[in-house]
């Protein structure tokens, strides 16, 4: 049996999997070149913040912390927009999976019903889309998985990184945090 044979053995349950994978598998591409544009600019992006804050102003070192960290985030917000994508990818494709698994497993109990043990055949269609959808939600939501927990790690590098240069900016490197 072929690999289309077997993703065609999972039905319209295979077909949906197969749509939020490449879905999921779009948007963490995007985001992958995104946060290496936005991290390769880091000193624009830390330029750009302290622009900003000389426009707000203070020389209390944990009023300035507080701002610089506000006006990080605000920033950071739009490269988090399509993350909770590649999240639901992740956790509803295990759901899916399991879907296909139940829908598998009627249609084999109505064919056994249908014509009785005797004839394995018979059955065999709903076992193996029982199985195939299993392992295709498996294997979409480990890949999202890994890839959101990856992105958000990234981010959270990409976070660290901006703030840094902007502590250092205004503190120098003696007083950093």
């Amino acid at each position: 049996m072929t690999l289309m044979q077997y993703v065609e053995s999972g039905g319209v349950i295979m077909d949906i999997l197969i749509a939020m994978n490449t879905v999921g598998l779009a948007v963490m591409i995007a985001k992958a070149i995104q946060f290496w544009r936005y991290n390769h600019d880091a000193n624009m992006h830390a330029e750009a913040i302290a622009r900003e804050f000389a426009m707000i102003g203070s020389h209390d070192k944990e009023t300035v912390i507080l701002i610089v960290k506000e006006l990080l985030q605000s920033r950071l917000k739009k490269l988090e927009k399509g993350l909770p994508t590649v999240k639901i990818v992740a956790t509803t494709a295990t759901l899916f999976g399991l879907l296909g698994t139940v829908v598998g497993v009627l249609m084999a109990f109505e064919a056994i019903a249908k014509v009785g043990m005797g004839d394995p055949a018979a059955f065999a269609g709903g076992i193996s889309m029982a199985l195939v959808t299993t392992v295709g939600g498996l294997i979409v939501a480990i890949i999202h998985a890994i890839g959101y927990n990856y992105l958000v790690a990234w981010l959270d590098a990409i976070e660290a990184n901006i703030e840094e240069k902007l502590l250092l900016r205004f503190y120098g490197e003696g007083e950093s945090a």
